[in-house]
């Protein structure tokens, strides 16, 4: 009898192995067109920065050559060597992006915490109207402004400074939408709570409202700096001194300075040295960009 019941068992172990093994096969035959719709765009996104990365470690004879190797054959520094051997101040060009970068986003939280609480949980009058400013100005585009701006700024003789680079940025209107949606999502007992234990308005943003946002803010934070890090016609058109300008710019006369205009392996090396600080920022902020997007429930 116990004999008989163990080979049943093992029968209907077999089994449901058999039925496990065919789901699954079912559900990997049923993703498939969508996973490799997937990988495709995946490939699609990441291997022009795989080639300028590639590029960037390959011979300029290999850089140029036909069929294009998709791996340094001859793997070499010497790219990052000549562009350090050129008459480019690539520190004071670096220094000058991470100021513009740095002070950009500081002043954008200073300016843009207030006004999303105000948006979110406050009443004030023409608070619609107010805001559907805040929208229109985040749907006009920045080229627009280029010459009203630049005239403001020759004006305060402000164009040798960084601070044309710096204050048209200071109001993200973008950041504002979003950390507005994100402080609507934190229930209004807490905001009563805290008003009853005689919190202030900057008690509540500090220790309640950016604690509960912060996968926002890092998205919100890392999006600027990616705007303003890469940024190249607003220093352009804002600049009229090389002291001042950014390290967009600096990669820019890679291209003029003499044969470095057909050196592609150069100009990559250019360009890897200007968006690898933009992948390092995305690789440790990637997680919290995801949360940001998704509702934040409390538990």
């Amino acid at each position: 009898m116990m004999k008989e019941m163990t080979f049943d068992r093992l029968i209907t172990n077999d089994e449901s192995k058999e039925l496990s093994l065919k789901r699954r096969r079912k559900q990997f035959i049923r993703h498939l067109p969508g996973d490799i719709l997937k990988l495709i765009v995946v490939i699609l996104f990441v291997f022009p920065f795989y080639w300028m990365i590639s590029t960037g470690f390959k011979t300029y004879v290999e850089a140029i050559q036909t069929p294009p190797t998709l791996w340094p054959h001859t793997f070499t520094l010497s790219n990052f060597q000549k562009i350090s051997e050129m008459n480019i101040d690539l520190i004071m060009y670096s220094k000058n992006s991470v100021l513009i970068t740095v002070t950009t986003i500081a002043l954008q939280m200073v300016i843009m915490v207030p006004a999303s609480y105000a948006f979110a949980k406050r009443d004030f009058p023409l608070k619609g109207v107010l805001f559907g400013v805040v929208l229109l100005a985040f749907m006009i585009p920045s080229q627009l402004t280029y010459i009203s701006i630049y005239l403001m700024m020759s004006k305060a003789k402000l164009l040798q400074t960084l601070w044309p680079q710096i204050f048209p940025f200071g109001a993200n209107a973008f950041g504002i939408f979003m950390l507005r949606q994100s402080f609507k999502q934190i229930p209004e007992e807490l905001v009563e709570s805290a008003h009853l234990d005689s919190a202030s308005e900057l008690q509540i943003m500090t220790r309640i409202m950016l604690p509960m946002s912060k996968s926002a803010m890092i998205t919100i934070a890392m999006f600027s700096f990616i705007s303003i890090w890469n940024n190249y016609f607003w220093p352009l058109v804002m600049t009229t001194s090389e002291s001042v300008r950014p390290l967009t710019m600096a990669i820019q006369k890679l291209r003029d300075s003499g044969d470095a205009a057909l050196q592609w392996n150069v100009l990559m090396a250019g360009n890897v040295i200007l968006v690898v600080p933009v992948l390092l920022v995305y690789v440790f902020a990637s997680k919290k960009i995801l949360n940001a997007f998704a509702y934040n429930g409390l538990k």
